[in-house]
Order: structure tokens, then C-alpha cells, then sequence
């Protein structure tokens, strides 16, 4: 038996007049995942409990299994481990965006333009966290390069207790007043925010992306606070040898603590440009190499939501589809049995621009069949309620796709 999981990031949405009352669910052309629908047991999952914020880390660690009220303890020990930075119990370590913001004086008057600083490239990015590096890097504090505009910042005998850190990408296109690190526990990264605006405004990466029409990463921005956590390996959990095929550190983090093999692509960026179809061979392969598990991370449906890009976030829907979920089904018929779960891990709706904590839409298929099956005629929000068919809480998604 071989099982592939396609978690679609942020994949579902709410309706939207510029879709004639539709999601972007509905009204993509995803003809593999209508047939595999038609063919399986589709329903609603909870993914993020109540007492937690709407993230991709909570959410992840749902659908591979892992329940978030013994496993999780913030999103930035996740990533860290993905970097590959050995944390202690006395360590803190928290993301670090590079943002852009507007040029007021005062920073608490100052706006985020873009939480990603239009997607900064991953060589741009270290020159300038490897600058900050040398200028707030002590016995104390430690910065970490990573990839695109997510980073890391290592507080050595830190405290998580910081009050409220509010994700940048929440509050894009509004002021930051009201959403700064007030804290007294956090006043030191409240001073190398401010002070990194002062180094990074004129650097020549930052000017050199100005005269391309680009935005400068003109700030370091702090959030996803916390201390690292033992996971049990995903092979003793369930007796799969696994595999995690991502863009995202977040998702390689949790891929290295469960004891997964994390397989690089080459031009996996994150977005809609990301190499799909590298994906979709990685995953391939490594079902032939001897894994019995894959996990299929795409970026691009969350980050297309918080853009508000509509028309792109269908098309990123179509490209899975097309690129990596009819390859993948392609190779997965020369074995004898094999499951398949297509999930987002939460919703990321493009009239808010950030995450939700709605029940999602999933899908599982079996290749011999199951009596189970409660077909439905496409692979949608409202499809997926109609079955009445809900799970919670979210963790337990994984067994049920396992066992079923």
C-alpha cells in the first residue's frame, strides 16, 4: 500500500462576488480531483482546535497526526529545526520576516506595504540578514538566515512569555500601530525592529531592488514565539516510512523532527511560479525508492489568498491538479493499492488575506474501493458539507486515512 497526501495550502475560501458567488474550489478546472471526489469519502475537518491562532504550523501538525495541544509550542522551533539550528530548553527562537514598511519617521506610524517584501529572493535575503547578523548578534541574541523573506532569530535564555507578536501577514496594508511587540518582556526586539529600518533603508540590495520596481526589505519583523518540543517519529506513530516534499521550512521542520525524509526541488519557491512539476517527480521517486508515505506541501493557493491575487489562487489550483496530482496518480496505478487525502490545511480567504480556523474540505480515495465512499460531484466547500461527514478534532485525520 502506498499513501500520498496533496495538502494544498490555504486552498479553501469563501464565495466571492468576482466569482459569480463561487470559491476558488469551485471554479477551477481540477478534473483529477472531481474523479478522485466522485470516487471517495469527502467531508469537513477541523484542523485548528479553538484555543489556537489559524496557522499553517497548528494546522500541519493536524493532518500528519500530531496533536497540537501535546506537540505544539510555537511555529518558529519548527522552522528552526528545518534550517537546521540546534535549540535548548533555554532557547527561544522566533521568525523573522523581512518586511517592507512605509518611510514615517516615528515607526509605530508606519504601515506594512508587503509582508514578504515582493517575494525577496533567497540570495538577496541572506546578504541582508547576515548584515543585521553583524550588528545584533551577541551572547544573547542570534540571527538565521533562511529562505525568502522567513527567518530566524535564536533569543538564548529568552522568554516566550512576549504577550501578543500579530504574524505580519495579518495586518498587510494597515498601520502597525496596535500591533507591535508592547510587552516590557519584548522591548529588546521592539528596538532592533526599529533600529533595523535604520540599517536596511539605504543597504544597496534595498536600492538596487528599488531602481528594478521592486520593494525593499526595509525591516526585520518578530513573531511565532517559542521552545522546542520532542516529536515521536512518523514511522513509530503509524509503521510508514515517510517522506515531506516542500518549499516551506515550516513543513521541512516538522519532516525532520517526525524523522521523514525531506526531499529538496530545485525552483520550489513558495508561490505560483514554484516548480510543480519537480514535485510531482520528487514524489514519484521517492514512492519507487521504497517510501511508503509522501506528503505533498504546495505554497501556492496560501500565498496567492493573502495577496488577494482571485484569478491566480484558481490557477494555482489548476496547476496541482494538472502538474503534480495527475503524474502522481499516473505512477501510483503500477502498484497494487494505494490511498490518496487532498486537504488544505486551512482556509486562507482571499476577502480577509489571512487565515481562518473554518472547518476545511477533504478528500480521501482508495484505489480498491471502500464502502465508506460518499462520492460527491466536486471537490468544493459546499460538496464537502453536504456529506455531513465531520471530523474533529483534527489530528485524528490522519489515522482515519491510514485505517481507512
Amino acid at each position: 500500500m502506498k499513501y500520498v497526501v496533496l495538502l494544498c495550502d490555504g486552498m479553501a475560501d469563501y464565495p466571492l462576488p468576482e466569482l459569480d458567488g463561487g470559491t476558488p474550489m469551485s471554479r477551477a478546472n481540477k478534473p483529477h480531483m472531481e474523479k478522485l471526489a466522485q470516487n471517495g469519502y469527502v467531508g469537513l475537518v477541523k484542523t485548528v482546535g479553538d484555543r489556537f491562532k489559524p496557522g499553517s504550523d497548528v494546522a500541519n501538525l493536524s493532518v500528519m497526526g500530531y496533536d497540537p495541544e501535546l506537540y505544539y509550542s510555537g511555529r518558529s522551533p519548527l522552522e528552526a529545526a528545518s534550517i537546521g539550528i540546534p535549540l535548548i530548553p533555554t532557547d527561544v527562537a522566533l521568525r523573522c520576516n523581512l518586511v517592507t514598511v512605509s518611510n514615517e519617521e516615528n515607526y509605530a506610524d508606519k504601515t506594512i506595504l508587503d509582508y514578504c517584501a515582493d517575494d525577496i529572493s533567497t540570495e538577496e535575503a541572506r546578504e541582508l540578514i547576515t548584515f543585521l547578523a553583524s550588528h545584533f548578534d551577541n551572547e544573547e541574541f542570534h540571527l538565521y538566515p533562511g529562505v525568502s523573506y522567513r527567518h530566524c532569530l535564536i533569543w538564548h535564555n529568552g522568554t516566550d512569555d512576549l504577550g501578543t507578536l500579530t504574524p505580519p501577514h495579518d495586518i498587510t496594508g494597515r498601520p502597525v500601530k496596535g500591533h507591535l511587540p508592547e510587552h516590557p518582556n519584548a522591548e529588546k526586539l521592539f528596538a532592533m525592529m526599529k533600529k533595523s529600518y535604520d540599517l536596511l533603508k539605504d543597504h544597496p540590495v534595498n536600492k538596487k531592488r528599488e531602481e528594478r520596481g521592486l520593494r525593499p526589505a526595509n525591516s526585520v519583523w518578530f513573531w511565532g514565539e517559542g521552545r522546542a518540543k520532542k516529536l515521536p517519529s512518523f514511522y513509530e506513530k503509524t509503521g510508514l516510512h515517510g517522506a515531506v516534499i516542500s518549499a516551506v521550512d515550516l513543513i521541512k521542520g516538522i519532516g525532520k523532527l517526525t524523522d521523514m525524509d525531506v526531499i529538496e526541488v530545485e525552483g520550489a519557491t513558495g508561490y505560483i511560479d514554484t516548480n510543480f512539476d519537480g514535485k510531482a517527480a520528487a514524489a514519484v521517486k521517492a514512492l519507487q525508492d521504497g517510501a511508503d508515505f509522501v506528503y505533498i506541501h504546495v505554497e501556492a493557493p496560501d500565498e496567492c489568498g493573502h495577496r488577494h491575487e482571485i484569478q491566480n489562487k484558481v490557477h494555482a489550483l489548476e496547476l496541482i491538479d494538472q502538474k503534480i496530482l495527475g503524474p502522481v496518480l499516473e505512477a501510483l496505478r503500477q502498484y497494487p493499492e494505494y490511498k490518496v487525502m487532498i486537504l488544505p490545511d486551512h482556509a486562507t480567504p482571499l476577502s480577509l488575506k489571512t487565515h481562518t480556523s473554518d472547518p476545511i474540505p477533504f478528500l480521501i480515495y482508495k484505489s480498491t474501493g471502500s464502502e465508506q465512499n460518499n462520492g460527491v460531484e466536486r471537490f468544493d466547500e459546499q460538496h464537502a458539507k453536504s456529506t455531513s461527514v465531520y471530523v474533529e478534532p483534527g489530528h485524528t485525520i490522519m489515522s482515519r486515512f491510514i485505517e481507512f
